[in-house]
């Protein structure tokens, strides 16, 4: 899948996530390769980085590893239903609420990074499964229509977008 989403098919809010795409290429292959890209990235970093905030009042590096697998799923189910023609709207998630309360502190580093990629893994298999005629079928997520590809790219976008703050606000 080449095409990237037109502006119809996905809320205005989540352009800040979709902007960050190449605009070039398959949807599928950025996916991969961005995959490989935070895996590496994120194995690189000791446990001590892990528990590391920039602030007091952000998440921990853990945090958000934890909260890049909960969004994943939640994603990968989303563009499930919208590829598949199901059309029931489906609510919003409060990602603060998640990350609160998962607990994600106790865990190792090396165990969330093992749970990101086993969601992008399992992502992977759908978005190199679906037919062609999928990736321009739509749903109804946060009362507002998402086509398949949207779904996508927003998930590539949203991933980017914390490697971005990894890189900027964590690693200094």
């Amino acid at each position: 899948m080449d095409q990237r989403p037109e502006s119809n098919e996905y809320l205005n809010e989540l352009s800040k996530y979709i902007s960050l795409v190449p605009t070039e290429g398959d949807i599928r292959t950025i996916f991969r390769e961005q995959t490989a890209e935070i895996c590496t990235f994120i194995s690189n970093l000791t446990e001590e980085q892990g528990d590391h905030r920039y602030a007091t009042e952000k998440w921990s590096i853990k945090e958000m590893v934890g909260h890049l697998a909960d969004t994943g799923r939640i994603m990968s189910y989303r563009l499930l239903r919208v590829a598949r023609g199901d059309t029931t709207p489906l609510a919003g998630f409060e990602e603060k609420d998640y990350v609160r309360t998962a607990n994600f502190e106790a865990q190792t580093l090396e165990k969330l990074l093992a749970h990101y990629k086993l969601v992008r893994e399992s992502m992977q298999a759908l978005l190199d499964t679906l037919p062609q005629e999928a990736w321009t079928r739509r749903g109804t997520v946060n009362d507002g229509t998402i086509s398949a590809r949207a779904v996508a790219c927003v998930m590539i976008g949203h991933d980017l977008h914390h490697l971005n703050i990894l890189k900027e606000r964590y690693l200094v």
